[in-house]
């Protein structure tokens, strides 16, 4: 085959024209792939396949079954040409020939060109230097000039920047004296709006202390003088010329949320002014409920029978506490089928025989209040009997009934839905008491065990191993309880813990809290020996955390304080109570403003160690509306920074002998809601003090000056002429007061409820006497006031030897300061 590369012309040309090479290439292509037994007739086959189709669309594979075919893309015509020596594209001599005479003249003309430029003569070098160092100088001059240009732009740039800055001080300086003129003019125009208020202020106070005074001395004048007949006539004459209005046309859901807020006495006196004020005060809706309590010492039993029989279907609450009534009395409660609610608590008449009369017939009572009563285990037994649907059950104080008495609850229906109980002062009630309680009431969730010297650990095991939906304990004069019954706890989900007084819990109970109850929102630690900063620690994580009270827990310090309030807990705290944490001071207390954005109350009483300065933080909390700052450091100045909080509506400054009459007025002046002030203990507090409450606060309703010498009757009828909503007042030790202050407040504050009046000399029995008719509490002593209020009966300090006691009675302050926002009770 290859010798037809030198075949002549002819040849070559036959063998293209003919396509021979195509054709024996698809021939070996198919014999190669399809092997065939007879390859004679196989070819024969092919040949003639290939002759019907033509030879021009001859391709490779045409005689390979399409089954059998290999699947790759086609490269050239055939393979063959350069087989049977046939390709075109070979060297020949003539293309060798014309190469060798391309690459031999380039070669040629290269060299050619460097030799003549070797062999030409360098002419005139002079004037090439010359030229070149003509160059050299220009580029010089020209690196001369660019350095030159450089520095000059340089100092225009920074002398353009020196400009500008010039210019913006001095539109700064412009702008800052346009300021200062600004401030300068508002606040010249804020100190004559200030002042036009202060003068108003104090116009209209000057204006209704005379009209109060001339009012007083109307009603004086119209008791020592008898009315003539002429007087009679103009009075007439002048009642007459007042237009009427009738209470009467109001819709009845109006008058209906007016006399709700009236008591049963004030009901029965408005149902005794007209016959139209009977028909309003006969509503039923009035009557679901009904509190004899405030009414005890004068409503008779036969009033109480009539009552309760007129009103016996509408009757859902009742409330007898403290009421002295007869067995007749109190059977007529078996009329009101529909009640729901009754409180006997402090009913000492209150026998196992009248409980059945009530029982069988109010089987619906869903809240019973059972607390200091005598009865015994023949109730006891009539509760599950009857009450089925009972919810709410208190057993306080009630010592008759037994462990057996507690086993009964099981019998019948059983109390299966109490939900709350209270077994405060049973201290009868033994460890097998407890479990016939978790036998029978398996879904208590509130239980109140208070001043239970012999509650212990294994009692509280006892209750729980069966009561699993326990979510607020109240422990509170239970000594010998220990961790132990937190981690007895640990099954059910605590949200609120009231502890008091107990030396044997520690740092490890908290621990506890925060491993087992996640959700827990309340905590009262009151006066717990055991605890320290760890606690706090312990605490921090707790995210639902909104009522921490920790007072008397004298190991806390700023340490504690502030790894707690790093945590989360921090964040929803709505009140923090850290009353006589004598190692707490400023450094901790400025983390609260950042920490403690949703605080309402704030009781610090008793912090040595707090200062103005910590007030100032104390300031920055918003939502503050109550704090107690008593027994600190707080001067005048940090008086005058708590007055722009401008939210605050309780003060307690008890004992701060730091402070004067101008602190307390310069508070006044900024708080304007203020609605409790403590300023007790405070002798260098004057009548000034009761003119700024008088003139700014005119909202207060709950008022202690306690323990205030200089205090006189002036002063407190400045306050009678303002303050109509005062509830409760405090002027124990205030030995200038007389009657004439009775009298003030029996014509300007007649809403008040409660009076204390301990060690006023001056005050006789008989005007005490009277004002007891008036309000819902009072006290009253003509005594000498004790050696620790720091005076003797005219007001004079006591020498260091006179006062032998300087300290208080430790259980009141303790009391005093334990109680927040949400735990008072008037």
């Amino acid at each position: 085959m290859a010798s037809l590369r030198f075949a002549s012309p002819r040849l070559r040309n036959y063998f293209k024209e003919n396509y021979i090479p195509q054709v024996c290439e698809a021939l070996l292509c198919g014999l190669l792939a399809t092997c065939p037994e007879d390859p004679l007739k196989y070819l024969e086959e092919m040949i003639i396949a290939i002759m019907e189709n033509g030879l021009e669309s001859l391709l490779w594979d045409i005689c390979i079954d399409p089954s059998m075919k290999p699947k790759i893309r086609r490269l050239s015509e055939t393979y063959l040409e350069q087989l049977f020596g046939l390709d075109d594209q070979l060297m020949t001599p003539e293309l060798m020939i014309k190469a060798c005479t391309f690459y031999t003249g380039r070669l040629l003309k290269t060299h050619f060109c460097m030799w003549r430029e070797t062999m030409t003569p360098c002419t005139n070098e002079v004037e090439i230097l010359a030229e070149q160092m003509e160059r050299a100088r220009e580029y010089d001059n020209f690196r001369l000039q660019k350095c030159v240009f450089h520095h000059w732009h340089s100092y225009v740039k920074h002398q353009k920047e020196q400009r500008k800055d010039i210019l913006q001080r001095i539109q700064q300086i412009i702008y800052c004296r346009r300021l200062v003129t600004i401030l300068i003019k508002w606040r010249d125009k804020a100190k004559q709006k200030y002042k036009k208020r202060e003068d108003e202020l104090m116009l209209k106070h000057e204006l209704q202390f005379k009209k109060w005074k001339s009012k007083v001395k109307v009603n004086v004048n119209a008791k020592e003088e008898s009315i003539s007949p002429e007087h009679c006539v103009s009075e007439v004459s002048l009642i007459s010329e007042i237009p009427e209005f009738d209470i009467s046309e109001f819709p009845k859901r109006a008058l209906l949320q007016i006399f709700s807020y009236l008591s049963l006495r004030d009901v029965v006196i408005c149902g005794q002014v007209s016959r139209s004020w009977l028909l309003m005060t006969q509503m039923s809706s009035l009557w679901n409920g009904i509190d004899f309590s405030t009414v005890k010492n004068i409503i008779t039993d036969k009033y109480i029978v009539s009552i309760l029989q007129r009103w016996r279907l509408n009757v859902l609450r009742l409330n007898f506490h403290g009421c002295l009534l007869r067995l007749k009395t109190l059977r007529s409660v078996s009329l009101c089928r529909n009640l729901q609610e009754l409180n006997v608590s402090d009913c000492p008449t209150l026998t196992d025989e009248s409980m059945r009369y009530i029982s069988e017939s109010c089987s619906g009572v869903l809240y019973l209040n059972l607390s200091n009563t005598t009865i015994t285990n023949r109730t006891m037994r009539l509760l599950p009997r009857h009450f089925h649907n009972l919810q709410n059950l208190s057993l306080a104080y009630c010592r008759k009934f037994t462990d057996k008495g507690l086993q009964y609850l099981n019998l019948g229906n059983g109390c299966h839905k109490l939900i709350y109980l209270d077994l405060s002062g049973c201290t009868q009630i033994s460890v097998q008491g407890f479990k016939n309680i978790a036998n029978s009431c398996t879904g208590i969730m509130h239980l109140t065990i208070n001043d239970m010297p012999t509650l212990t650990d294994n009692c509280v095991k006892a209750l729980v191993e069966k009561c699993h939906r326990i979510t607020s304990v109240v422990f509170i004069g239970a000594p010998h309880i220990s961790d132990c019954t937190f981690k007895a706890l640990s099954n059910c989900d605590l949200r609120k813990i009231r502890f008091e007084g107990n030396k044997r819990i520690t740092d490890e109970c908290f621990k506890l809290i925060d491993q087992n109850y996640p959700n827990i929102n309340h905590i009262y630690m009151a006066d717990c020996k055991g605890i320290t900063d760890g606690s706090l620690k312990s605490l921090s994580p707790l995210k639902q955390l909104t009522v921490l009270n920790l007072a008397n827990c004298v190991r806390i310090g700023d340490m504690g304080l502030k790894q707690f309030l790093d945590g989360p807990a921090s964040k929803k705290i709505r009140e923090l109570n850290l009353s006589n944490c004598i190692y707490l001071s400023d450094a901790s207390i400025a983390k609260l403003p950042e920490c403690c954005s949703n605080l309402n109350y704030l009781s610090l009483r008793n912090c040595e160690h707090l200062t103005d300065l910590g007030v100032e933080h104390i300031v920055n909390i918003f939502s503050l509306v109550s704090v107690d700052l008593s027994g600190t450091d707080i001067t005048n100045e940090g008086l005058m920074i708590l007055s722009r909080h401008r939210k605050l509506k309780e003060l307690s400054l008890s004992e701060c002998d730091k402070i004067t009459d101008v602190g307390i007025q310069l508070f006044c002046k900024g708080s304007p809601i203020l609605e409790h002030l403590d300023v007790s203990y405070c002798p260098q507090l004057s009548d000034e003090i009761i003119k700024a409450l008088a003139i700014y606060c005119i909202s207060l309703t709950s008022l202690s000056i306690a323990g205030c010498p200089k205090i006189t009757d002036t002063g407190m009828e400045m306050l009678s002429a303002k303050c109509h909503y005062l509830h409760i007042l405090d002027v124990s030790g205030c030995i200038l007061l007389t009657d004439q202050m009775l009298e003030d407040l029996k014509m300007g504050c007649k809403q008040l409820r409660i009076l204390k009046m301990q060690y006023c000399r001056l005050i006789s029995m008989k005007a005490a006497k009277k004002m007891s008719s008036i309000v819902q509490h009072q006290e009253h002593s003509s005594a000498d006031p004790p050696l620790w209020f720091g005076y003797d009966w005219e007001g004079k300090p006591l020498t260091e030897q006179q006062d032998t006691t300087p300290f208080k009675d430790l259980e009141l302050t303790m009391k005093e300061s334990t109680y927040s926002s949400e735990e008072q009770v008037v």
